[in-house]
């Protein structure tokens, strides 16, 4: 069994090298979209749960026009809050759900929008986020611009696996299209504002475990997919 895992691990590996080859080999038509229950961001994701609810004050940063023009042509929807607790701190959320993640979910990362804002990128870094449903592939950076510092903790859901966004998330999609499958996908960032980032990581992955205990498991199986490790 471990030498077939190999195996199929190569021959997957030399398949990405060769994106023209592959094309060739495999053209994807059945969207995986199409046979999942219909999704709707807004009425997913509660107003209030735990110790947070919707500040209605305050509006998340907002994308140049161009920016967003290509994220409407990626993503059927997205999703942009921001959540206060009783201790007044906050935390801003966005989704961005596609059901066509063939090859473009990696275009409009984090990192990238937000360089294209005129943020500069700080300590980039995979990391583990703990949860009760076991240890999520995070990733984590810091955008500065001006006085402006914004920790940031993202992940990418292809299809049904929750996934690092670089050589594991195009993986993933070739393993889709190797059977035939365009696999949806979705982005989930939460952010806040902070100048201390131990702090601020430590109070995302509060919010994100209280969001994660107040969905239904079909719900929170769509926002971590089915990935337990």
């Amino acid at each position: 069994m471990m030498k077939k895992s190999a195996t199929m691990s190569i021959v997957l590996c030399l398949l990405m090298v060769s994106s023209a080859a592959l094309t060739k080999v495999v053209t994807p038509t059945r969207m995986m979209a199409d046979g999942r229950d219909k999704l709707q961001l807004d009425t997913m994701i509660p107003t209030t749960f735990g110790d947070w609810e919707v500040d209605t004050s305050i509006v998340p940063l907002q994308v140049d026009p161009e920016t967003q023009a290509r994220l409407d042509r990626i993503y059927n929807q997205t999703l942009s809050r921001t959540y206060v607790n009783r201790d007044g701190e906050r935390v801003m959320l966005s989704m961005a759900y596609g059901g066509d993640q063939g090859d473009s979910m990696g275009v409009h990362r984090p990192e990238v929008c937000y360089a294209a804002q005129g943020f500069e990128i700080e300590g980039a870094q995979f990391d583990s986020l703990a949860t009760r449903y076991g240890a999520l592939p995070v990733k984590r950076l810091l955008a500065v611009s001006g006085s402006r510092s914004e920790p940031i903790t993202y992940w990418i859901t292809i299809g049904d696996k929750m996934t690092r966004p670089d050589f594991q998330q195009r993986l993933q999609r070739l393993r889709y299209g190797l059977e035939g499958t365009v696999p949806d996908g979705m982005l989930v960032r939460v952010s806040s504002i902070d100048t201390d980032v131990k702090r601020a990581y430590a109070l995302q992955a509060g919010f994100i475990q209280a969001l994660l205990g107040q969905l239904s498991v079909k719900d929170r199986t769509r926002l971590i997919g089915t990935f337990s490790g």
